[in-house]
């Protein structure tokens, strides 16, 4: 056990930095995503609506594999010889595409949950769309978003453990190849167990930080 603590030490490091750059592309797109299904355009809703509906229809397992093994499929007809995605960058692209499926619905909910009267107000005002955004309509619907967006953080790390599968050294696989190694799989999966409820207890935390530090928003 003592020659895989470095090695879970690396996939811990792997596993938080595949979540953060995840979560962070797919809050930018799921952002994007809840904004344009208020446009104007029916045929713009009804695209991001299907969008969000086969994102979270479809399991993240199927998602990462269709992308691991698209992507490669792709990237071979475009170059014109075998290219292989490697397993971060399509565990990146695949928790990206499900986080943001998830993300749009979070933050279409708070934005239609912040009162029409505040943008009328801000607008009346002589405030353009993005400082209404930027002062009115974004630290509101971030309060209220709060609580459910910390699940999806949550949820996050966990889904990272399924990209083992595409051979992703994370922690998950770490505990697989130990566990088989040394025939101990309790102790493995104990350890990675471990490991994960450290990611998820520090994002909980950070959310109720943030739910303390904007307690006035939305009110």
């Amino acid at each position: 056990m003592n020659g895989f603590a470095s090695q879970f030490l690396v996939a811990f490091t792997v596993t938080l930095s595949l979540a953060l750059v995840s979560g962070f592309v797919g809050t930018v797109f799921g952002l994007l995503l809840a904004i344009s299904k208020g446009a104007a355009s029916p045929r713009l809703r009804g695209a991001v609506t299907a969008y969000t509906t086969v994102v979270r229809g479809v399991p993240e397992l199927v998602i990462i594999l269709l992308i691991y093994f698209g992507g490669t499929t792709f990237a071979s007809m475009v170059v014109g010889h075998y290219v292989e995605v490697n397993a971060f960058t399509a565990g990146v692209i695949a928790l990206s595409v499900v986080f943001s499926g998830y993300a749009t619905e979070v933050f279409r909910g708070a934005i239609a949950a912040v009162p029409a009267g505040q943008t009328e107000a801000a607008k009346s005002l002589g405030l353009n769309a993005w400082q209404c955004w930027a002062l009115i309509i974004g630290p509101q619907m971030l309060r209220l978003a709060l609580p459910a967006y910390g699940n999806l953080w949550i949820s996050l790390f966990k889904d990272t453990a399924l990209v083992s599968i595409v051979g992703l050294t994370d922690i998950m696989r770490v505990a697989f190849v130990g566990a088989g190694s040394l025939r101990a799989p309790l102790t493995f999966y104990l350890a990675a167990s471990a490991l994960y409820l450290t990611l998820t207890t520090m994002t909980l935390v950070s959310i109720q930080f943030a739910e303390r530090r904007y307690p006035a928003f939305g009110r």
